[in-house]
């Protein structure tokens, strides 16, 4: 509670106590209509997650299965010659601003093509498993930037929550409260200056 000393006073203080009140109000009112929109696009992040997710293992299932299938054919010596010929991933991720709050928006995945100068898998399953994993790749990293998406908005949900209840349950309150009191002091000052004018109207009028 605001302190006696630092408590506003008369018509003044009234004034510009109302004035914070207000502009505590409307700070809440925005507050919660961005909390709403937080939250709104934290839950379809979170469904897209785990839709990613799912995608994500069931495209290393398929990888590996078709992976086992390579090495059960042609031993591990033709998995290791077509792995050196394949070049690094890139990955870039796109960014977007909701709220304030800047994550990522989409994700692109680009794997370099076999050299045209590279021998030829050994057999049709490690054709198979080197296009499944390059699906799965680009599964995780879609994955990981919906994730990575869900917990910066998220995050900032959960600060704007703090935020709204700070002031829905101690700020404004203590303005209310604040308010009050001032207004109860205004009106015994004013009474009480009623009753000094009445008093020495009344010892005027004895006196004449």
């Amino acid at each position: 509670m605001t302190s006696a000393s630092r408590m506003p006073r008369g018509r003044m203080g009234r004034l510009r106590l109302r004035h914070s009140l207000e502009v505590a109000d409307r700070g809440a009112e925005l507050l919660d209509r961005k909390l709403r929109i937080l939250r709104e696009e934290h839950t379809r992040l979170l469904r897209a997650a785990d839709a990613g997710a799912r995608s994500w293992a069931e495209a290393l299932r398929r990888a590996e299965l078709w992976l086992t299938r390579a090495v059960l054919l042609g031993g591990e010596r033709p998995l290791d010659a077509a792995a050196a010929d394949v070049g690094r991933a890139e990955v870039t991720v796109a960014q977007a601003t909701t709220m304030g709050v800047r994550h990522p928006s989409a994700v692109g995945c680009v794997v370099p093509d076999r050299p045209a100068t590279a021998a030829a898998p050994g057999n049709t399953a490690l054709v198979h498993a080197e296009t499944a994993y390059r699906q799965a790749l680009r599964a995780a990293a879609e994955y990981t930037a919906l994730r990575a998406a869900a917990d910066l908005i998220g995050a900032e949900a959960q600060r704007t929550r703090r935020r709204v209840r700070a002031l829905r349950h101690h700020w404004i309150p203590r303005l209310e409260a604040a308010l009050t009191q001032v207004g109860q002091a205004l009106e015994q000052d004013e009474h009480e200056d009623a009753v000094r004018r009445r008093w020495a109207a009344r010892t005027r009028s004895e006196q004449e």
